[in-house]
């Protein structure tokens, strides 16, 4: 260990590193964490731990000169290493005695063991704390130095309050005070700049941005303050800061030298190897890196989260590299051994791949430019749904391939993989011409390949399904049995993994059994699939489910219900409508009927005219019966006439299932009402009953919270996540409504309470 000018000399110098530094112009004042830092010092421990450049003195320094200390503030600058108790605790003693502390003279000598007493007895001995700063507090697990820093913590309290501004973790037993609720800490994600410290930063060098170019510049760094700082030093030359900003990235000239030199080329040869090889990860954990880094180098894998405030704990035993940190490892990896590349993905990918991390491990077989392995696990592990947007966890989307590549390929799996992001991207030629193609080499698949044919002709289904649900629903509906009567001979884990199959296969059935008139049949179809919709995450196939359901209601005369259906389709977090959105007439249809159903012909009027306007470019002619029946409802309840004669008219010639029209009469009759009389507004509350059916016990405030979500066809996990409870109380809560309304399913537990006016 090197030691310095004045240790030779036989004195340990005190000068410069026990004062507290000047407060610097160049400051970003943080008041965030400067109240968080004063907070912490009313307890005996607070640690800063952060990367290099993360701004942890810069924090303190400007907290020791906000004057809201609990007292004199000693400052000790380390040497950013494991110094000896010689050279270490006369630099205490020497802060200590700066700030005003009663500090014996044996403490400053530095040879020989030195007693914690010593240090100690100054501190303790006064009525108002001091607060020592350790910056750069490097010290080894297990030194001297750390024991007795832990015994200085220990005899001085409460009159001493320690902060240390650390790279790593201090060796000063943290759980123990985190357990005690006695420590306070501030890391790397505590440090990060925010928008407004950000903008602050750019203004002291002149540069005015707007603020979405403010925020992009913050995520493109991770709120590292040296990254940022850098950043701004660079955009005061630049001519178009928010091109230069678009551009920022790790690669960036004075990042790279920055990083490099003071964090890179300081490690030792094991530790480096194992930063750049895992530097192709978004995520690692020690397992992981030892696969990439080998053995040796895998077992500095604790060391190196430990000692590297670059990498952040993301649970579980995972960690992630900051971005920036990231970049400059993948371009010093690119520049030293470019031909490990690839390798390196290969068996990230293959781990990945055995791991069950799907999304990770394509995205690392496509890195290394294998993009066959990565479409064969795709369809072996059915994931084509993550392809076309069925769940909500999207696989990395590929540019689309090109019509030469699709046609030269020789595997099933790269056809369908194909065929599924073409028509992701729109492009539908491309899909029909790779599923015609995939169609052919399934065919010619050897007949002992049973499983991968299996998968293969349930992922070719399942884009038919998605190609043909809106504009061909037969075609579709062929493609739901199929995947239906397959997926059974698959082992059962397989489709349970992927509710999105399922969604897809029931909103299609259900969408097919409405539009035969089968209304109990896709009243079962659709709900199932609705329920599959929430599990697979699959906005845009829920809200369709609602709507269907909703006018599988409305064609029964239940409006109330169909409103609150229609309701929830339309409210977030489901997506935004759409102008391609084939439900969107539906929508439309429902509104027009519930309204007429109030006693409102003109606004019925306006939502048959949005209903036309969609039909017109995405033709349904079921959809198109049903709105020209509410158009003539709507023109019948305007009529006089006997009411027989209009609902007659109405129905005339409607090309509609025989069974649906019978179901539909009597609603008809509903709403035009009888002959002469003032036609009664169907959705208005009715009279009560002189003898109302009252539940035995009157449910609570709560309990009718939960029952209004059930109304809402919400599942036992969403009503939780609505009203912030858990799910086993939201659970206990349906259990005592049931009982309370003498019923057993949610459904019977709507309907009695619609009888019962609660809803």
């Amino acid at each position: 260990m090197d030691t310095c000018p004045e240790e030779q000399h036989g004195r340990p110098s005190v000068g410069p590193s026990v004062t507290v530094p000047a407060l610097p112009r160049w400051l970003v004042p943080r008041p965030r964490l400067t109240d968080r830092l004063s907070w912490g010092a009313c307890g005996p421990l607070t640690v800063v731990v952060g990367p290099v450049g993360a701004g942890k003195t810069a924090l303190a320094v400007e907290w020791a000169h906000t004057g809201r200390t609990p007292g004199p503030v000693a400052w000790v600058t380390c040497d950013g290493r494991d110094e000896p108790p010689g050279v270490f605790w006369p630099r205490v003693a020497g802060a200590l005695a700066a700030a005003g502390a009663d500090v014996p003279p044996s403490v400053a000598v530095p040879d020989g063991p030195l007693p914690v007493a010593g240090p100690a007895a100054g501190p303790a001995a006064r009525h108002d704390p001091v607060v020592l700063v350790l910056d750069d507090f490097q010290t080894e697990p297990g030194s001297p130095t750390a024991e007795r820093v832990l015994g200085l913590l220990k005899h001085a309290a409460p009159a001493l309050r320690l902060v240390v501004l650390a790279r790593r973790d201090p060796p000063l037993h943290l759980h123990r005070y985190r357990l005690s609720g006695e420590l306070t800490e501030l890391r790397t994600r505590d440090l990060a700049f925010d928008d407004r410290e950000t903008a602050a930063l750019l203004a002291q060098h002149g540069v005015e941005v707007p603020r979405q170019v403010v925020s992009a510049l913050r995520e493109r760094a991770d709120g590292w303050a040296a990254g940022l700082r850098l950043a701004a030093m660079s955009m005061e030359k630049q001519s178009s800061p928010e091109q230069f900003v678009a551009q920022f990235a790790g690669d960036d000239e004075a990042v790279v030298s920055y990083l490099v030199e003071e964090v890179l080329d300081v490690q030792p040869p094991g530790m480096r190897r194992l930063l750049l090889t895992t530097s192709v990860l978004e995520l690692m954990n020690a397992e992981l890196a030892t696969e990439l880094a080998g053995e040796e180098a895998g077992r500095h894998f604790a060391a190196l989260v430990r000692e590297n405030s670059f990498l952040q704990p993301a649970g579980h035993g995972w960690y992630r590299c900051h971005r920036m940190f990231a970049d400059v490892l993948r371009m010093r990896l690119r520049h030293e051994t470019p031909a490990l590349v690839p390798e390196l993905h290969r068996r990230a990918a293959a781990w990945l791949g055995d791991h069950g991390l799907l999304a990770e491990a394509v995205r690392h077989w496509s890195a290394a430019g294998d993009r066959r392995r990565a479409d064969r696990l795709i369809v072996h592990r059915l994931a084509i749904g993550q392809v076309l947007g069925l769940t909500g966890d999207r696989l990395p989307d590929g540019p689309a391939r090109q019509p030469a590549e699709a046609a030269g390929a020789d595997e099933p799996e790269t056809l369908l993989v194909a065929a599924a992001t073409a028509l992701a991207h729109g492009d539908d030629g491309l899909c029909a011409d790779s599923l015609a193609g995939a169609g052919r080499l399934v065919a010619d698949l050897p007949a002992d390949q049973e499983d991968r044919v299996i998968r293969c002709r349930v992922t070719h289904a399942v884009i038919r399904m998605a190609r043909h649900r809106s504009r061909a629903p037969d075609l579709a509906r062929s493609a739901a049995a199929e995947t239906e009567s397959l997926c059974p001979r698959l082992p059962r884990a397989t489709p349970a993994a992927h509710p999105e199959i399922p969604a897809l296969a029931l909103a299609v059935r259900g969408h097919g059994q409405l539009r035969d008139g089968s209304l109990q049949a896709a009243s079962a179809s659709l709900t199932a699939g609705l329920k599959a919709a929430c599990a697979a995450g699959n906005g845009v196939l829920r809200r369709d489910c609602l709507v269907d359901l909703a006018l599988l209601e409305t064609l029964r005369g239940r409006f109330r219900a169909a409103d609150e259906l229609v309701t929830r389709a339309c409210r977030p977090p489901l997506p935004a409508w759409t102008a391609a959105d084939p439900s969107r007439p539906s929508l439309h249809v429902v509104r027009a009927w519930i309204a007429l159903a109030r006693g409102e012909p003109a606004q019925a009027r306006r939502e048959l005219g949005s209903a036309r306007a969609v039909l017109r470019t995405a033709p349904d002619p079921f959809v198109a019966e049903v709105c020209s029946l509410v158009a003539g409802l709507t023109e019948a309840a305007e009529r006089s006439g006997p009411q027989a004669g209009r609902i007659g008219d109405t129905l005339a010639g409607r090309r509609l299932p025989a069974e649906l029209l019978r179901v539909v009469e009597p609603v008809c009759a509903t709403v035009l009402g009888a002959s002469g009389a003032p036609r009664p507004r169907v959705l208005a509350r009715p009279a009560p009953a002189l003898v109302a059916p009252d539940p035995v016990e009157r449910l609570s405030a709560r309990e009718r919270e939960v029952l209004g979500r059930l109304a809402q066809m919400m599942t036992t996990e969403e009503i939780a996540t609505d009203l912030y409870l858990s799910v086993n109380t939201v659970k206990t809560h349906l259990k005592s409504v049931y009982r309370k309304l003498a019923v057993t399913r949610r459904s019977a537990a709507v309907r009695r309470a619609r009888e019962l006016e609660l809803l």
